[in-house]
């Protein structure tokens, strides 16, 4: 097991000023990028007064200082592409005590299964690895509820608890989105009518905690229509027989945070094409205020991005699969 080792900023994970057009920022804040070459950041966490990160690219996780250095620690996770020809690896990290959780996605297309796959994985600050649970599909986030986990199993449309000890209970199965067939004539004017009810899978991906409930982005399955998203809510403690939607019309929300009583920030992954897939410059972080419905775009004009984390009050970070991590601070 390879120690922790600082990285050479400039040599191997670069910040590069203006290597892509600039994202438009809300007035209310100012924007820093860092560009990482090479890298597909996805999951982000607190550790103190350091910034976690997970990698797609090389399947390891990362611990960015205050002053901006980073050093990779851990053991190197299964990584590669899905089936879809997306980055698949270590998607969430959190810090729990003397060691790190992991949502550990499924296995890479043509890679051989390995026991670290579709898990939620305890890593501890030496680098051993032990499985919590392996008794899921395709854990995407989880959120850590008293001594137990609220897993985001995007494979199963479904919330599943998991226990210290590995035991594995459903919690809640989001059933199928519905649209009509209106939204679909722009792909084919012929097969779809307007009174046409079209369902796709619902495909949770992001969860928050907030005042007792659960906040769950539903990114929603292909084609991925616009609008076609939502965030939902359900009680955080009991057994709940629907689940309340706080935001739709959204366009593939990959996370939910909150910074505040008044803004729920939502980010959303971007708009679909047929033709050419997901659209450059389509990612958008939202806040919205949960009792008027109000929103405000903070940042719009990126390409792919995962995660939303409060660093602290009035910091915000966002990462993407281009190696990209977006700094904003309240002015």
């Amino acid at each position: 097991m390879r120690a922790l080792a600082p990285l050479i900023f400039a040599a191997l994970l670069a910040i590069v000023a203006g290597a892509h057009a600039e994202p438009l920022v809300s007035p209310r804040f100012r924007l820093t990028v860092e560009h990482h070459q090479g890298a597909s950041f996805a999951g982000l966490a607190r550790d103190a007064s350091a910034l976690l990160v997970t990698n797609l690219a090389d399947g390891r996780l990362y611990r960015r200082e205050a002053d901006g250095r980073m050093s990779v620690f851990g053991p190197e996770l299964p990584h590669g592409q899905d089936s879809f020809g997306d980055p698949a690896g270590p998607y969430r990290v959190e810090r729990a005590g003397s060691s790190y959780l992991v949502a550990q996605g499924w296995t890479p297309a043509n890679q051989p299964a390995s026991p670290f796959d579709h898990a939620l994985l305890r890593i501890s600050d030496s680098g051993a690895i032990s499985v919590i649970s392996s008794d899921l599909w395709n854990p995407y986030d989880f959120a850590i509820s008293g001594k137990s986990f609220i897993v985001v199993d995007a494979a199963r449309n479904s919330l599943e608890r998991v226990s210290a000890g590995g035991s594995r209970e459903t919690v809640f199965v989001f059933k199928r989105l519905k649209t009509t067939g209106a939204a679909l004539q722009s792909l084919s004017p012929t097969e779809f009518t307007d009174k046409q009810t079209i369902e796709f899978d619902a495909v949770p991906t992001g969860i928050a905690t907030h005042d007792g409930r659960l906040y769950v982005s539903l990114f929603g399955g292909f084609p991925f229509l616009p609008g076609s998203g939502r965030v939902v809510s359900l009680p955080d403690k009991g057994a709940a027989s629907t689940a309340s939607i706080e935001v739709a019309d959204l366009n593939a929300p990959v996370d939910v945070a909150f910074e505040g009583p008044h803004s729920m920030l939502v980010l959303e992954h971007g708009a679909f094409e047929q033709a050419n897939g997901w659209k450059p410059g389509s990612g958008r972080l939202l806040s919205i205020d949960p009792a008027t419905g109000t929103r405000e775009v903070v940042l719009d004009g990126m390409t792919r991005p995962v995660s939303v984390l409060v660093i602290e009050p009035g910091v915000i970070v966002v990462s993407d699969l281009g190696g990209n991590l977006y700094f904003l601070n309240h002015r």
